[in-house]
């Protein structure tokens, strides 16, 4: 996709009158969008190309902010299977087969996921807590989860210290009160 964009004569940050969006923004969802060759089809003319819709062969967690530098996931590494859920809920709970248990066969991860009661959402939650652990587990420190982690982990540390600090100044603030005031 990017090759054949650029093959047409596109030069990155240079706004295209057709798709009304400029080259990066494109590319961004170039795995979501796959060129169909008209009757005629000529790629030097974009007036001749047009672009449709498919589901991309690869997953990316929905809503994150840098789910594109995650490691992509294909179907062909993924196990799914379908079981009982469990919880609270009952019967209704119990008896419904909506826990999604989602293993990505070359590292072993294993993700059981029963957090709603629609097997499609559950499925696509498993996919994103899937391919956070599988980025984790292959690039580990380098991983944008871990520095994720460690930078909340990081800023509690610091509001820990802020709140000691406070509280420190306030007990000495009563005591020199009490001193003042004998």
């Amino acid at each position: 996709m990017v090759n054949s964009l650029l093959v047409l004569g596109f030069v990155p940050e240079k706004p295209c009158p057709r798709l009304c969006m400029n080259v990066p923004r494109l590319l961004q969802f170039a795995s979501l969008l796959r060129a169909v060759r008209a009757p005629g089809w000529r790629p030097w003319i974009l007036g001749h190309m047009h672009f449709s819709l498919h589901r991309a062969p690869l997953l990316q967690a929905a809503g994150k902010k840098n789910s594109l530098s995650l490691l992509a996931l294909t179907e062909a590494e993924l196990e799914e299977q379908f079981v009982r859920g469990h919880g609270p809920g009952g019967q209704a709970t119990n008896k419904t087969s909506n826990c999604v248990v989602l293993k990505h066969v070359p590292s072993g991860i294993v993700v059981k996921c029963h957090q709603t009661r629609s097997v499609e959402k559950n499925r696509k939650i498993a996919r994103e807590i899937l391919q956070e652990k599988v980025d984790l587990f292959y690039k580990g420190e380098e991983s944008d989860v871990f520095k994720e982690k460690k930078a909340l982990e990081k800023k509690k540390q610091e509001k820990k210290r802020r709140a000691k600090e406070h509280l420190e100044r306030k007990k000495l603030f009563k005591e020199m009160q009490q001193l003042d005031t004998k």
